[in-house]
């Protein structure tokens, strides 16, 4: 019998059952999966997902779905209340610049996935590679889907304090990853307006930085809403 690459057999970053992902589930007692098939397994999965799903008005219909899992992540925006200031990166992206960004050269909040990694290990890690900062209290923000109709990833935001002190290194991201990252250290009001005339288009950082305006640490105090 044939041995199967990430499913009998270890892939080349020693996975297996690659196929079985969605198979137990049965959470939702209206949804029956059917089979899944990898169509594509590079350093992330793409499967194709068969299942049963039984409408609203109780008809049942059979359905497929691509759904590409690149594993979960997590972001983190660093704030300084006494200079006002957030720290962000600059780098480029290649599936924005295909997809009509003027260059491909997006701001963003430091991010990662988490690999084995807890979310908050994840982003401290990600802010001293990227960013170059040890960060001060984590706090939750929120966790999110950011492209449910395809995309298995679920994203944990959270933010931190800092201060010029923390900014012990240099940040940048790792070379031998392919990153290439500025880090810029912005007043919060204009990383906020940027946000609105579209130079910030990235959707974590949007919701850090509007997060970060309405309920966190730029946030109005209260009586004076």
């Amino acid at each position: 019998m044939k041995t199967r690459p990430g499913i009998d057999t270890p892939d080349h970053r020693g996975r297996t059952d690659l196929d079985r992902a969605g198979r137990d589930l049965a959470r939702n007692p209206d949804v029956v999966i059917r089979d899944v098939e990898l169509t594509s397994q590079g350093w992330h999965v793409l499967r194709r997902t068969t299942f049963d799903y039984r409408r609203r008005d109780g008809r049942t219909v059979t359905q497929q779905r691509e759904t590409y899992d690149r594993g979960n992540g997590a972001a983190v925006l660093p704030y300084d209340t006494e200079r006002r200031k957030v720290l962000l990166t600059r780098q480029f992206r290649f599936p924005a610049y295909v997809n009509d960004h003027p260059d491909g050269m997006l701001i963003e909040a430091a991010a990662g996935l988490l690999d084995a990694d807890d979310p908050q290990s994840a982003v401290r890690r990600e802010s001293t590679e990227e960013l170059g900062v040890t960060l001060g209290p984590l706090t939750h923000v929120l966790d999110t889907y950011m492209s449910p109709g395809s995309v298995t990833e679920r994203l944990h935001l959270f933010a931190a304090p800092y201060t010029p002190a923390d900014r012990t290194g240099t940040g940048g991201g790792l070379e031998e990853d392919g990153e290439d990252i500025e880090v810029l250290e912005l007043p919060f009001t204009k990383a906020l307006a940027m946000t609105r005339d579209g130079r910030i288009t990235d959707g974590k950082t949007i919701l850090l930085l509007q997060w970060a305006a309405l309920d966190g640490p730029f946030a109005p105090v209260t009586g004076d809403r």
